[in-house]
């Protein structure tokens, strides 16, 4: 037994409630290296009546660690835990306090979780677990205003966007497009910043209260979201915080008026004259000039961007925000922020962009979810860029699960492309391993988003070129893998096993890889092969259980009473279902 590598703490992802009646306990140990993991537990101030043991399980795996998990309900909303851990003949027990051979008897001297809060526990809206994102690049969907155009718009056949190139993309073009969207059985829609700036992709606001007019307005933008609405689709807009543009009224005044504008400390300024140099006098997103920071410990910068992430909710009844740059705003506006909001609409979504590891942001007292860069990081090197074995996909996959709460999981956004990245099929060269990406980026826990476009096989590189104008014209559009998104859309929502509950690798060798989500009886064996050649995997499965194939293009039999063969040909795939849902 590697007692070094055994970890655990009282906090974050290693113990935290998942609701107000359970409290989810988990361990870090050496892969391999423990047989069984018993948690002992109880209430700490009735132990004699309450102590009772329950044995943990492997909930995921990574290169070098398995993670132990038990779920558990206090009788009386408090805690006091201790394991015993099996490796060959050795037994250890494991406090607070460290390694003994011997059982404690004082609980005084094991794990404490106080008390579960309410308030405090992370409850996400529930609907997003169902979620299926559409995300909208405004400025590139459609054209459906010609009046409110850019000067020099492109044409839209065009498709070598520039940086500062405009197309004419417009609300009134998504508006019209509406059927199309609804189509495709997507539930939730995310926008790109709307809000008046200076650049086609309006990620420097002038004005926090006015949509683009190269958009529309605030009716049509009501409008829209009430026509969503009709259609079940809920809607997240980007709420860029972090920083402004340059043209912000406020800005301007700094500008002009120097330490004398009121707004001085509205910013980040420095204590340097303000002129042109390759790094301005002030803190912004990045060293982009025309992006000032806007100082969120200033009190009257909090108001005022409270009012208007409240403002977009009240006239418009968007669903979330996307919030853009959110790991370098400070903590206390994100919880006065999350508090505001959510009482505003308790079911509301409070996304961050966060690109590494979110856990500070993840407590239940800022944000639901982050966006998944990790995970389609892993996703794409598997399945687009061949770089890894399924074995190495199956331990960055497991390790990113391990270091959330369940709850943080199951509203994760994920991504296989945005317009921040190169396109899926533009990476993948190959449309089987793009469909292999999109339907494993489906079965991870979370809510899936398409980047619009990706259904139908547009291509690009890095940003400006992955912001190519929508292909509509239908002969130019991958007709089979738009028709693979929607049966993957429609498997997705029809089966609960795949929106919520469980999720493990139960096969993950050499460029094979089989994934197990199940939920309420309900049990899902999803199956890849991602390479050229014909191939047939087996792995075990639940004895009596019976299941039908409902989706993919191998084939499968019942080796014996609990092994399953699976065959099928190169970058093939298979979608197994048992349970009480195969009757």
């Amino acid at each position: 037994m590697l007692i070094e590598a055994i970890y655990h703490r009282s906090a974050d992802s290693y113990c935290y409630a998942y609701d107000d009646r359970t409290i989810h306990i988990r361990l870090r140990a050496k892969k391999g290296d423990l047989q069984t993991v018993t948690v002992l537990h109880g209430d700490k101030y009735d132990w004699n009546n309450t102590a009772s043991e329950k044995q943990m399980r492997i909930m995921a795996s990574d290169e070098l660690f398995d993670y132990w998990q038990a779920e558990l309900t206090p009788p009386h909303f408090r805690l006091r835990y201790a394991f015993e851990l099996h490796s060959g003949e050795r037994k250890l027990w494991y406090t607070e306090q460290g390694f003994t051979e011997r059982k404690p008897q004082n609980p005084l001297t094991f794990f404490d979780y106080p008390f579960i809060w309410s308030s405090e526990v992370l409850k996400p809206p529930a609907w997003v677990k169902e979620a299926v994102f559409y995300q909208i690049f405004t400025e590139r969907f459609a054209n459906g205003d010609l009046s409110n155009d850019p000067e020099e718009v492109r044409s839209w056949d065009e498709d070598n966007p520039g940086p500062h190139d405009y197309y004419g993309g417009d609300l009134q073009g998504v508006l019209d497009r509406i059927d199309y969207i609804q189509s495709l059985g997507v539930n939730a829609i995310y926008f790109t910043p709307l809000f008046e700036a200076n650049t086609n992709h309006k990620y420097d606001t002038t004005d926090y209260y006015r949509i683009d007019p190269h958009f529309g307005d605030v009716s049509l933008l009501k409008k829209l979201v009430q026509a969503f609405h009709e259609r079940g689709i809920r809607v997240v807009l980007d709420a860029v915080f972090n920083h402004s543009g340059k043209g912000f009224a406020p800005f301007r005044d700094v500008l002009e008026k120097g330490r004398e504008s009121a707004y001085w400390d509205w910013f980040l300024m420095r204590d340097e004259p303000i002129a042109d140099g390759a790094v301005p006098p002030y803190h912004c997103f990045a060293f982009e000039a025309h992006m000032p920071k806007l100082n969120t410990a200033n009190p009257e910068v909090r108001r005022y961007l409270l009012d208007v992430a409240q403002f977009w909710v009240k006239e418009c009844d968007i669903d979330g925000w996307r919030l853009d740059v959110a790991n370098e705003v400070d903590h206390d506006f994100w919880r006065e922020f999350r508090k505001t909001l959510k009482s505003l609409k308790p079911n509301f979504y409070i996304l961050g962009e966060i690109w590494h590891d979110a856990m500070p942001w993840l407590r239940g007292d800022q944000f639901d979810a982050v966006m998944n860069y990790p995970a389609a990081e892993a996703v794409l090197q598997f399945c687009a860029q061949d770089a890894i074995d399924a074995e190495t996909l199956a331990s960055q996959i497991g390790r990113i699960v391990a270091s959330y709460p369940q709850q943080v999981n199951e509203a994760a956004f994920n991504i296989i492309g945005s317009h921040d990245t190169p396109r899926v099929l533009t990476v993948a060269q190959d449309v089987r391993k793009v469909m292999q990406a999109a339907l494993l980026q489906f079965i991870l826990p979370g809510a899936p988003c398409i980047y619009y476009g990706d259904e139908i096989g547009m291509t690009g590189g890095a940003d400006p070129d992955c912001r190519k104008p929508m292909v509509w014209d239908e002969a130019r559009q991958d007709a089979e893998l738009l028709d693979f998104y929607r049966r993957l859309i429609a498997l997705r929502k029809k089966h609960p096993a795949l929106q919520k509950g469980s999720f493990e690798f139960v096969y993950a060798q050499g460029h094979q890889l089989v994934v197990r989500r199940s939920h309420a009886g309900e049990l899902v064996y999803v199956c890849f092969n991602h390479e050229d050649t014909e191939k047939s995997i087996s792995f075990t499965v639940e004895s009596a259980t019976s299941f039908v194939t409902i989706g993919g293009n191998g084939t499968s039999r019942m080796a014996d009473e609990t092994t399953m063969t699976v065959t099928f040909p190169g970058f093939g795939w298979l979608v197994l279902i048992g349970g009480s849902a195969s009757a």
